[in-house]
């Protein structure tokens, strides 16, 4: 377990730890999203640190521990796919029969400090991202209309979002499209809000 030093700064031994591990590592949390009736919805998101693939998501108006353990049966279905280490923070939902589900999986819980978002880099920085490229933009209008929503911005975020951190690539690589393809074409995606550009013939 990595050292975290009391002033709350970043330690080079969590970086560390967060660099040597990140192929077998995911990490997870809850957003909350207000639809346009006022009602709060919350959402709970895995991601993979490996190209920062979204494994799960979900959204609840009432969140429980018995929900959230299924949301984590549904992100690892024992396919062999599961991670080495699991990041979370002290939220009382994972209470101990969520950690005893996870540690059923054969997954080891890496638990945050206390108010330090920073232990859990990538699943803040995804829902930063969530909320900057579509839900700032959108009114929800329920839960099912949210999920849709996710649905679909999840499918543009894996195949045609460039990520910086994945040099430009997306989480599924995709090939450069050469100027001898033809010219560029763009197809709007989430309502226009984004666009895919490639090159046709």
């Amino acid at each position: 377990m990595p050292k975290r030093h009391r002033d709350g700064t970043p330690s080079q031994s969590w970086r560390t730890f967060l660099r040597n591990h990140i192929a077998r590592t995911a990490g997870c949390d809850f957003f909350v999203v207000p639809t346009a009736t006022f009602r709060m919805l919350f959402c709970f998101v895995v991601l993979s640190h490996d190209r920062r693939r979204i494994v799960h998501f979900n959204a609840t108006s009432a969140p429980t521990a018995e929900w959230t353990i299924r949301q984590l049966a549904e992100a690892f279905p024992g396919d062999g796919h599961e991670p080495k280490y699991l990041l979370r923070d002290r939220d009382s939902i994972y209470d101990e029969r969520f950690q005893q589900s996870v540690e059923a999986m054969g997954i080891e819980e890496v638990v945050s400090a206390a108010r330090s978002p920073w232990q859990n880099p990538f699943c803040e920085r995804v829902i930063g991202t969530l909320h900057r490229d579509c839900l700032d933009y959108v009114i929800v209008l329920g839960e099912k209309h949210l999920l849709e929503i996710l649905r679909e911005y999840a499918s543009y975020y894996h195949a045609e979002r460039p990520h910086s951190s994945l040099d430009g690539n997306s989480p599924v690589p995709r090939d450069v499209d050469p100027p001898a393809n033809g010219r560029i074409v763009a197809k709007p995606r989430l309502g226009g809000l984004h666009h895919r550009y490639r090159r046709v013939a």
